[in-house]
C-alpha cells in the first residue's frame, strides 16, 4: 500500500448503540489513485465505513483521517470542505424523480460552485458523455432503465471532479451487460483521472476483475483478510475461500445470531 494513504481508518470502533458493535477496532488504508474494494456480507459494516468517512457519523473510538486531516464529524464548516472533495454513488442512485437527466448532473455543481449556466451546461454534457448518456441529457428519471439510472448517478457522482469517489453497491441489481460497462467505468474513471476509489461490494468477480487491493470483511465488523485480488483469490482461510468462491457450507453462517427456535416459539414451555 501506499506510504501516504488518502484515507486511512485508525482504530476505529462502532455501533449504532451499544448492544451491536458494527466495526471492531478497524484499521484501513486506501491508496492514492487505486480501487480499493471492500467486500463482505450483508450487515459487516460496509456501508457504515462510508458514513464514518463521509462524517455522517463519529468513531465511537479510533479516528478517520481524510488526505493527513482528521475527520471531525462536529465540525460542518470542515466536513463542507471535504466532502466538496468526494463524490458518492449511492446504493439505490438517489436520483431526483422530478428532475431531468441534465438537471440531475448539474445539481451539485449549482449548489457547490457559482459558475455560469453555459459553463455548467458544457460540463454536464461531458460527464453525461463519459458515462454514455449524452443523447440522453433531455429525458426524465422515469423513462430511464435502471441501468441507465445507475450511470447518471455516476455522471453526477464524478460532476466535480472528485479525489475520492465512494461507490456503494454500484453492481446491484443491475444485468451483466450494465455490470460489465459500470465496472470498466470505475477501473477507466480512476486510470484517466488519478481518483482514488473506495468500492463498497459483495459482487466478488467485478470487484476482482478492476480492484488493486480488497478488503474482506465479516459479520461483527472485524477484518478477515486484504490483499490483492489474486492473494485472496488463492486464500486456503476458510472464511476466505467462502466468501470469494459462493460456497453455501462454512465458518460464514447464512443466519444472524438469534435465540434457538425452540425459545421464540414458545416450545420448550410447552414440554
Amino acid at each position: 500500500m501506499s506510504e501516504s494513504p488518502f484515507i486511512e481508518i485508525d482504530h476505529v470502533t462502532f455501533g449504532y448503540d451499544s448492544r451491536r458493535t458494527i466495526l471492531n477496532d478497524v484499521s484501513l488504508q486506501f491508496a492514492r489513485g487505486k480501487v480499493t474494494a471492500v467486500l463482505g456480507g450483508s450487515g459487516c459494516g460496509k456501508t457504515t465505513l462510508l458514513r464514518l468517512i463521509g462524517g455522517v457519523h463519529a468513531p465511537n473510538s479510533g479516528r478517520v483521517v481524510f488526505d493527513g486531516e482528521v475527520v471531525d464529524a462536529g465540525n460542518k464548516t470542515q466536513l463542507f470542505r471535504l466532502r466538496r472533495r468526494l463524490g458518492m454513488l449511492f446504493q439505490f442512485g438517489a436520483l431526483f424523480t422530478d428532475l431531468s437527466v441534465f438537471d440531475n448532473v448539474a445539481f451539485p455543481l449549482r449548489e457547490m460552485t457559482d459558475l455560469p449556466e453555459a459553463l455548467i451546461r458544457d460540463i454536464v454534457l461531458m460527464k453525461l458523455h463519459a458515462v454514455g448518456l449524452r443523447g440522453a441529457a433531455g429525458l426524465r428519471i422515469s423513462e430511464v432503465s435502471g441501468g441507465m439510472a445507475r450511470r447518471i448517478a455516476l455522471a453526477r457522482a464524478i460532476a466535480l471532479d472528485p479525489e475520492l469517489i465512494m461507490y456503494d453497491e454500484p453492481f446491484a441489481g443491475l444485468d451483466l451487460v450494465s455490470m460489465g460497462v459500470t465496472a470498466k467505468l470505475i477501473r477507466t474513471l480512476t486510470d484517466v483521472t488519478g481518483t482514488t476509489t473506495l468500492l463498497i461490494s459483495h459482487d466478488v468477480p467485478q470487484c476482482m476483475a478492476i480492484s488493486d487491493w480488497v478488503v474482506l470483511l465479516a459479520t461483527g465488523g472485524r477484518i478477515v483478510a486484504q490483499g490483492t485480488p489474486a492473494e485472496l483469490m488463492a486464500s486456503t482461510e476458510p472464511e476466505v475461500r467462502q466468501f470469494v468462491r459462493g460456497e453455501p457450507d462454512g465458518p460464514v453462517k447464512f443466519h444472524y445470531p438469534a435465540p434457538p427456535v425452540a425459545v421464540d416459539f414458545g416450545l420448550e414451555a410447552s414440554r
